[in-house]
């Protein structure tokens, strides 16, 4: 049966994943839930955790419904899309927001103080060797206090990540996971040093002291080339990703 219009709020609501046809039989059942192509007012995402954050990266902000459709997927909703799509409906999801990662990358250059690429997360952002039998070099600051007294660090590179993203490669890397702040791991480096957990209301800011490096960014079809003296100033983003699901989420480890 289809819902009348008056039972609930109407909605615009993209589809982002493939295979999401399959999710049009369950939207034909309520009048309220419009698909459309531009402007949602939610976003349906179907498939993994990786179509979660694609979704993300082309609609910043906009509310997700990450509804499972992948052998992985601990960051969707495992439940059958047609419940999932009725909750919706009915205005019964649990909404939750989520921290990100706002990453400037600028390139010296006399004269110029704007930053030549900006970009968001909602996981991390991931440098890497440029080549892989060259390591990454590069110090770091913390609200411009040198790390480790400005200590130079080699290795196959570094990643920084959001609550969110520590329970993906933040935690295959360190076997731990954080509630709060920003994540910092070291990927293979010679440097003997902890990887770190700061405020998320610090600036920690990257200089790569001998590339080529490449950064890479949650789901990102988009590398970025890094060289010698290139920075790179990671911060909290001012807007925070929305995320609905059919209960409430007690803790980042618990799958949706």
């Amino acid at each position: 049966m289809t819902a009348p219009d008056t039972e609930y709020p109407h909605l615009r609501v993209a589809l982002f994943g493939n295979e999401v046809e399959a999710l049009n039989p369950h939207f034909a059942r309520f009048c309220n839930l419009e698909i459309v192509e531009a402007d949602p007012d939610v976003v349906v995402s179907y498939g993994g955790d990786g179509t979660l954050l694609a979704a993300e990266l082309r609609w910043p902000g906009r509310p997700k419904v990450p509804i499972l459709n992948s052998r992985l997927g601990h960051r969707c909703i495992p439940h059958p899309a047609g419940d999932v799509v009725a909750a919706l409906a009915a205005g019964r999801l649990v909404s939750s927001e989520y921290t990100k990662l706002e990453c400037l990358i600028n390139h010296p250059e006399p004269g110029c103080v704007e930053p030549d690429f900006t970009l968001s997360c909602l996981n991390e952002i991931n440098v890497d060797m440029g080549r892989i039998n060259s390591a990454v070099r590069f110090r770091l600051w913390l609200d411009e206090e040198p790390f480790d007294n400005g200590a130079e660090i080699i290795g196959d590179g570094f990643i920084a990540c959001t609550p969110f993203g520590s329970t993906a490669y933040f935690n295959a890397i360190t076997r731990g996971l954080f509630q709060k702040g920003i994540g910092i791991a070291f990927k293979s480096v010679s440097h003997q040093t902890n990887h770190l957990v700061v405020s998320e209301d610090v600036t920690v800011r990257f200089v790569i002291t001998r590339g080529p490096a490449l950064l890479a960014f949650d789901s990102s079809m988009d590398y970025v080339s890094l060289l010698e003296n290139d920075e790179l100033i990671v911060r909290r983003h001012p807007q925070s990703a929305v995320i609905l699901t059919c209960e409430p989420v007690k803790h980042l480890h618990e799958p949706f």
